[in-house]
């Protein structure tokens, strides 16, 4: 084959066509890595390539005694949130882990590892002490009242702080996952670097467990902008898992077995993967653990791959109705009006790793996704989540790229204060947060500074967006949409064969291992033989119990009965998901994710215990399910 055949073959499986014109991924991966310097604090590098930028927030942490420069402004405002800055950068870590190779060889290596330091840089600074972490500086409330570019800011810059007395087991648990992470992809290139980071990650993990409680009733400030809906307990199994694929060390792979009953790693299912809820994450990398044969802990691993296939299922639309995710008249997933895309492109990115997973496990039943309305191979995950990201970079019913500055057609009027006033290098004379709003904020017309590289909120159920600066719904773009997006990227640009290699690249030896890489294929295979052991101990039933006729319609009284089967545990957190229910209900209340049992705190349910709600509708039975609990 010829040299020009050849770079014919390379260049089209860097791209896909879809309606007529092509994708490149590579230029996408690029913007996206773009967008994150453009949400960078503190004193900017040499090598700054957003040039709109300036130095910003240069004195935060000094009114605490303690520097707190640098790292991310989480979207359009200029408050730091800790939360999800930390799942920012573990994502990045994470998507430079599996696919730092195609990284590299798309030229984006070394940009992705100086935006993950970035972040980490500053979490070493906001980790003065053992038991003291620096989740925020700034409140959303003032940010709020205020338009200002982030080289004027006049508003609050308070820093808020974790500690004993004031514990937040999401947050720090949260960071000492990326930490963890990060100690990953530094270890050859700066083993000094990545050595502090994990030991600042164990510190941390260690505070998290030891001082429980939710961040956001410490950090209050917090609760309207990033609420801990989800709790902590995915946070620890989450920084769990990141702590043994860095270290090897048995400790960290028998707390996530010990505990993910009580944590609810065993107990969640639901399709929602992002800065609040991890346990979809956590049980994709429980599942690598038990795929690649590295430790003890084989049946709850199994349970916690049950768990990663449900999300899977549930994006594929593969569960029956239980759980499958809502798409959109072009396919794309929905889940809220709000940011939908954040869970879009990590849904993708968690889709394409564990897609790669199972593709390295081998063969046959094995490799496969087992769901409800039958399993799913590999290339099927890798396929859907290629036709998610394909939607956002345009290949959707308005042609419209949601990456700001990919494509011709892209939102030109993003949500975000810097962007969307003249920059201080242009004109330094000083916006104050009335003329923000009077000046810049209503006015008409495309930013006068480009969001390169910026994933926005994206469309409506119905495909329809609002390219207004004031549909911050929409058009609002976040550091924790990219991250994620960085790694899936990188994967489609290699084209086939672009597999990725976390967990099999590095030299760790587990000192615990119980389960040999050569007969995991066979250990798989018992999994169908010994689940009757592990089955949930939560099970549903329902039934009509009345039926009557109005206005020409039959309508029926169904009961739902929840009953917790263990013989001595009690359920906590109980989350119900319902689906296909089209009248009222009663005994539950609303919840982010499902329904929950009514009350300020959530009654338990006893070991042998039952609850029941009701629902009425003209329709066969609703699709019940436990979307989560925590067995205790």
């Amino acid at each position: 084959m010829g040299l020009l055949a050849i770079l014919v073959l390379v260049a089209m499986a860097q791209v896909s066509y879809c309606g007529g014109s092509a994708i490149d991924y590579s230029k996408a991966l690029s913007k996206s890595i773009l967008f994150l310097e453009a949400q960078r604090s503190g004193v900017l590098p040499g090598n700054q390539r957003i040039s709109w930028r300036a130095n910003s927030g240069l004195l935060d942490g000094k009114a605490n005694g303690v520097d707190l420069t640098g790292g991310y402004y989480d979207a359009g405002d200029n408050v730091k949130f800790g939360l999800p800055m930390a799942f920012t950068v573990t994502m990045m870590s994470w998507s430079v882990l599996e696919y730092g190779e195609q990284m590299g060889a798309a030229g984006e290596l070394g940009h992705a590892m100086e935006a993950i330091k970035w972040g980490t840089d500053y979490f070493v600074k906001a980790h003065p002490e053992p038991n003291v972490l620096y989740g925020e500086v700034g409140d959303g409330d003032t940010d709020h009242n205020c338009w200002q570019r982030p080289e004027d800011m006049t508003t609050s810059r308070q820093a808020y702080r974790l500690d004993t007395q004031h514990p937040g087991s999401d947050l720090a648990g949260e960071t000492a996952a990326a930490m963890a992470a990060a100690s990953l992809v530094f270890r050859r290139s700066n083993p000094g670097y990545a050595s502090q980071l994990l030991q600042h990650s164990k510190q941390l993990f260690d505070f998290a467990d030891k001082y429980r409680g939710k961040y956001d009733a410490s950090i209050r400030v917090a609760r309207n902008y990033y609420g801990s809906i989800s709790g902590y307990g995915d946070e620890l199994l989450w920084a769990a898992a990141w702590l043994f694929h860095a270290t090897g060390e048995g400790q960290y792979l028998d707390y996530l077995a010990n505990h993910a009953d009580a944590l609810g790693g065993t107990g969640w299912s639901t399709s929602e993967f992002g800065w609040d809820i991890k346990y979809p994450g956590v049980q994709v990398l429980a599942a690598k653990i038990l795929l690649q044969g590295k430790g003890a802990h084989a049946a709850v691993l199994r349970r916690y791959r049950q768990r990663a296939d449900f999300f899977a299922c549930s994006c594929l639309r593969k569960q029956g109705g239980s759980g499958d995710v809502q798409r959109t008249p072009g396919g794309l997933m929905y889940h809220q009006k709000w940011n939908n895309l954040q869970f879009v492109t990590s849904a993708s990115f968690l889709l394409a790793a564990y897609s790669d997973s199972l593709a390295a496990a081998g063969h046959g039943a094995a490799a496969q996704v087992q769901c409800s309305s039958g399993s799913a191979a590999p290339s099927e995950l890798m396929s859907f989540a290629k036709s998610q990201v394909d939607y956002i970079l345009g290949s959707n019913p308005n042609g419209t790229s949601y990456m700001v500055g990919y494509s011709n057609v892209y939102p030109r009027e993003a949500h975000h204060r810097g962007a969307s006033i003249v920059s201080v290098k242009s004109n330094p004379v000083f916006v104050s947060c009335h003329d923000g709003y009077s000046r810049w904020y209503g006015r008409k017309g495309s930013n006068p500074n480009l969001l390169d590289g910026a994933i926005v909120g994206g469309p409506d159920e119905h495909d329809k967006f609002l390219d207004e600066r004031n549909n911050y719904q929409q058009t609002e773009a976040t550091t924790y949409n990219s991250a994620p997006f960085m790694g899936v990227l990188a994967r489609l640009a290699a084209g086939h064969g672009g597999g990725g290699r976390f967990g099999r690249s590095f030299s760790y030896e587990v000192a615990t291992v119980a389960i040999k890489s050569d007969n995991k294929t066979s250990l798989l295979q018992t999994a169908v033989d010994e689940e009757g052991k592990h089955a949930s101990p939560i099970a549903i039933k329902q039934k009509a119990t009345r039926s009557w006729t109005e206005k020409g319609r039959t309508y029926r009284r169904y009961v739902a009965t929840v009953t917790n089967r263990s013989p001595n545990k009690t359920a906590h957190e109980l989350h119900i998901g319902i689906a296909k229910l089209y009248g009222p209900v009663w005994g539950l209340d609303k919840a982010r994710y499902g329904y929950v049992l009514p009350g300020a705190a959530p009654p338990s349910v006893p070991a042998g215990g039952s609850v029941v709600f009701v629902y009425v509708h003209a329709a066969p039975p609703a699709n019940v399910w436990v979307t989560g609990y925590k067995l205790v």
